[in-house]
Formats: structure tokens, C-alpha cells, sequence
């Protein structure tokens, strides 16, 4: 397969990318590399796959020096013609999109960087797998698309017209948009919905680095609804194997889907919704917990009230990826944790 998988700098996509390259997939990364969190650490990511920082230009695609099957390009999702002559020039078999400007808080002070990444990026993605014909177009999605619902846990059959964020407002569009190109154009497409992903390499912003990092300089954590909050944390192995596993399954339409009583998450296109997620809630004062043991000290906490765009819970209902591929995340949070800590103290020494 000559895969095209955009994000390949970020957390899930140097993960995916690792796991494609050791099963003999050709693969062209792509990713912008910007500044929402330490380019470093994205830099870091590329090293370990065989890109070097000095050799990366904008628009150019240079070969790892660890992986003959592994090329990266320097380049932004919403740069129009760079992207058509990308796809145009590549014909890709399939795409694993999972770029995109993450972060729910974020979305709040920089509303215009999730337009243009989430959606004129996206639009561009799927006009070009509208041109150049691909066999699946398997793209992140999240859990924020749930809002509001509180009917857990979570399912793809479950309506989400309540986003609290503009960041799940982005991810909800991209699975609209998808629907449309798989509709008209015939396009197998699979959006995927990520669950509080964790673990080695992870991103900065995200609860379990912060506190993390936090914790080891003697510092407050911020621990928000005063604690009464649950997730489902999902280790990043266990995401990446759903990943893949529904890439090479690709969306079918459903002969079955009935317009008078729709499936939210099918279509008589070959459309298909999946949630990758741990189907265990975790309170966070127990996470905290996991990391306080973990790390041998006890955290410094301050308690504060919700955040605008956050939600109380989260849970996955993960039956339909069950049935597809006959896989559910299994890791621990206790492994993943104990996981994560290693990698970071040998990190940043």
C-alpha cells in the first residue's frame, strides 16, 4: 500500500506510522510542524523514524534514513494547490488523516487556526480523494463530537448535535463533509473517534503530561471540576491498533440503512463511524493517583471549577469496533501509566 498519513510528526501519527512501516507499508508522512506545543518534540518524533531536522524544507519530500519505506513532507493541509499536486503526484491507495489543531481549550483563544487546519485542511483532503480515487480514507475524529449527551456510554448510534467546542464543532463538520464525498463521489471513508489518548511520546497539553510535569518540579496540579470528572483513557498501542485494523477494512455501505429510522453512524454510502476508546471510565482523582505512585510523590492540588468547552464524562461504547475487526482497547491504566513515566524520565533525564 503507498499510504499517505498526514500528521506524522504528532503523537498518534508517529505511533501509526511506526506500526505501518513495520508491516512493509509505503508511507508519506506529512506534517506542518507548528507551534501549538514544542516543535521539538515533534522533531524528536521524526528522529526516531530516520528525518532529520536540518534535511526538512517546506514542499519537499525527503527518505528516512532508518526506513527505505518512509518519506516526509513538510506541509500545511490548507495550502490548496500544494496538497492537489501532492495527491496528483503521489496516487495514494489509501489516506490515514490525522492531522488536525487539536484541543478543546485552545479552540477558545484561536477559533481561526481550527477553520483553516480542520476544515479548508480537511475539504482539501477529500477533494483530493475525490480526483485521485483512493481505496479508504480513514480519518480522526473524537470523542468531544458527544457534548452534551449524557447518555453513556458513548455510541456511534447515538445522535451528537450538541458540541461544546469548536474544536468538537470541527471534528462533527469532518464527519458531515465525509459523508458527502462518500455519498457523491463514492469514496470509502471511516471517521475515527479518538478517546483521551496517553502514553509514551504524548502530547504536552493533554492531563497526564501536565501533571506529569508538574508534579516532578513541585508544583500544583490543576485539577478541574474540582475532580469530578471520568475519562476513558486509552493507551496509545491500543489506538493504533484500531487504526490500522479499520484501515484495511474499508467502509462499506449499508444495505440495510433505513431513512425513515438512520443510523447515525452508516449509510447507504460507504460511510462508517467507529469509537476507539478504553470502555472503562476512569475518575480522575484516581488517575492522579495512578501517576502519585507511579512517580512516588504525592501531588500538590488545586481545586477548580469546570472549564468553558469540557465535559463531565466519557465513555465508549466500543461495540461496533468489536463487530468490524473484533478488537477493543485493552491496556490498563496502571500499565499505560507506569508506561508513560519511564519514557518520560528517560525523555528529559
Amino acid at each position: 500500500m503507498n499510504i499517505l498519513l498526514t500528521g506524522a510528526a504528532g503523537f498518534i501519527g508517529y505511533h501509526t506510522a511506526q506500526a505501518l512501516l513495520k508491516r512493509g507499508d509505503n508511507v508519506l508522512g506529512l506534517d506542518i510542524i507548528n507551534d501549538y506545543y514544542d516543535p521539538q518534540l515533534k522533531l524528536d518524533r521524526l528522529s526516531q523514524l530516520g528525518i532529520q531536522a536540518d534535511e526538512i524544507q517546506y514542499g519537499q519530500a525527503i527518505t528516512s534514513r532508518i526506513f527505505p519505506n518512509f518519506r516526509f513532507i513538510k506541509q500545511a493541509l490548507e495550502d490548496n494547490p500544494q496538497m492537489a499536486s501532492l495527491f496528483a503526484r503521489e496516487r495514494f491507495d489509501g489516506v490515514i488523516h490525522l492531522a488536525a489543531q487539536a484541543g478543546v481549550r485552545y479552540s477558545l483563544d484561536n477559533p481561526m487556526a481550527y477553520m483553516q487546519s480542520n476544515i479548508i485542511g480537511f475539504l482539501n483532503i477529500l477533494e483530493g480523494c475525490r480526483h485521485h480515487p483512493v481505496r479508504h480514507l480513514v480519518y480522526a475524529s473524537s470523542s468531544s463530537v458527544y457534548g452534551l449527551n449524557s447518555n453513556y456510554p458513548f455510541s456511534v448510534d447515538d445522535t451528537v448535535d450538541h458540541p461544546v467546542s469548536l474544536y468538537a464543532a470541527s471534528k462533527k463538520s469532518n464527519e458531515l463533509m465525509a459523508h458527502t464525498y462518500s455519498y457523491l463521489f463514492g469514496i470509502p471513508s471511516s471517521g475515527l473517534r479518538f478517546f483521551t489518548v496517553y502514553g509514551p511520546w504524548g502530547r504536552p497539553d493533554m492531563a497526564l503530561f501536565l501533571f506529569t510535569k508538574a508534579i516532578l518540579e513541585g508544583k500544583p496540579i490543576k485539577v478541574f471540576n474540582n475532580g469530578q470528572m471520568a475519562r476513558s483513557f486509552t493507551y496509545i498501542d491500543d489506538i493504533v491498533e484500531g487504526v490500522v485494523r479499520l484501515f484495511y477494512k474499508p467502509a462499506v455501505a449499508n444495505a440495510d440503512w433505513n431513512a425513515f429510522e438512520p443510523d447515525p453512524s452508516s449509510s447507504p454510502a460507504p460511510y462508517r463511524l467507529y469509537n476507539i476508546g478504553s470502555s472503562h471510565s476512569v475518575n480522575l482523582m484516581s488517575f492522579i493517583e495512578e501517576i502519585e505512585k507511579n512517580l512516588g510523590i504525592v501531588a500538590k492540588k488545586e481545586f477548580l471549577p469546570m472549564q468553558p468547552g469540557d465535559v463531565v464524562k466519557t465513555a465508549a461504547d466500543t461495540k461496533s469496533l468489536e463487530d468490524a475487526v473484533g478488537y477493543r482497547p485493552t491496556t490498563s491504566v496502571a500499565t499505560g501509566v507506569a508506561r508513560f513515566i519511564e519514557w518520560y524520565k528517560a525523555y528529559y533525564k
